[in-house]
């Protein structure tokens, strides 16, 4: 069984809290991370939180292997610190297509007034080593030496796994409306963030897919420059305690109310089969930490009901807390 992580907004959506559950849940035997480190991923489990960039939130299962897909980049500081940081030195594998990002696409990237000024770039590389690999110019995994021990093909390793029965997930990044494709250019990433660019970026076709998980935060935020319909002032976010900060950039997240269009559209071109639904516990706080839908406020229940009917896709997965297993499983109600 292969199954998919998507964000349906700007990014921020809690991707890394549902794949850090579905690891620990399902305990697949491998996940797989696309993407790049200008984007963070937090992981809370028993008291301990980890702020990812390029790794999969998964490694939170000890018996589940990690491996970067070959649509994916790096600087090798950033992953080796988090290869420390979640001791997965000895079940880490690296595509030999990963693209590395050195200090010298970092610097090119701050100097460019364009992306920092207009755009909003995280100044991490990440858009000048793009532009490099398109041009043939950037070093990959496979130059260096340091990496020579996990270097290995991951998309043959995902098909041998898929054929053996075994379960893979597969780890998107940022969310759909952040797509150099999908979202309103210029204020984009450098890449193709719905479930399409994530395959790609995987190395395998959509016919191997069982269903994709698009994720939903209960209202909507995004970093950075660009449009953001129904914006919240920094005041009103505060009023209904909506206050966020990027886990890369620390900067504060702009605000809005849960936008049914902008989630229907996602789900449609994402082809997602399931919606996972996160911080509920922030617009209902009786909602924290709840394990059983039984449980949530009547209130709660019926924004998701009403939400569900909206989205015309069952929503199978609802975060109420940081922890990892703070989240409600309705898979199989729904199956």
């Amino acid at each position: 069984m292969l199954y998919l992580v998507v964000g349906g907004f700007f990014g921020d959506e809690g991707k890394g809290k549902v794949a850090a559950y579905l690891g620990i849940k399902d305990k697949p035997k491998l996940s797989v991370r696309t993407g790049s480190i200008n984007a963070g991923h937090t992981v809370t489990y028993s008291n301990k939180t980890w702020k990812l960039r390029i790794l999969p939130s998964a490694f939170i299962n000890k018996s589940t292997e990690v491996a970067l897909g070959p649509g994916a980049l790096t600087s090798l500081e950033v992953l080796f610190k988090e290869m420390r940081e979640t001791e997965t030195y000895d079940r880490l594998y690296i595509d030999p297509h990963v693209g590395i990002i050195t200090d010298e696409e970092r610097q090119e990237e701050k100097r460019d007034e364009y992306l920092m000024n207009v755009i909003g770039s995280t100044g991490q590389g990440v858009g000048y080593a793009e532009s490099k690999r398109i041009l043939r110019k950037l070093k990959l995994a496979k130059d260096y030496k340091e990496l020579e021990r996990f270097v290995t093909n991951v998309p043959n390793r995902i098909l041998e796994y898929l054929d053996n029965g075994y379960k893979v997930l597969i780890e998107g990044t940022q969310g759909h409306y952040l797509s150099l494709y999908h979202g309103e250019y210029p204020y984009v990433t450098s890449r193709n963030t719905t479930a399409s660019g994530i395959l790609s970026e995987a190395g395998i076709g959509p016919k191997y897919v069982d269903d994709i998980i698009i994720v939903f935060k209960s209202y909507v935020t995004r970093v950075g420059k660009g449009p953001l319909e129904g914006e919240l002032s920094e005041e009103e976010a505060k009023k209904l305690g909506l206050v966020e900060y990027g886990t890369v950039t620390g900067r504060l997240r702009r605000v809005a109310q849960f936008n049914i269009k902008l989630a229907r559209d996602a789900i449609r071109i994402n082809s997602a089969t399931q919606v996972a639904i996160t911080k509920l516990d922030a617009l209902f706080k009786d909602a924290y930490g709840i394990r059983e839908y039984e449980k949530l406020p009547v209130e709660a229940k019926k924004w998701l009901d009403e939400l569900q009917e909206e989205l015309k896709t069952p929503i199978t997965l609802i975060g109420t807390g940081e922890d990892a297993l703070d989240m409600i499983d309705l898979r199989k109600e729904v199956s």
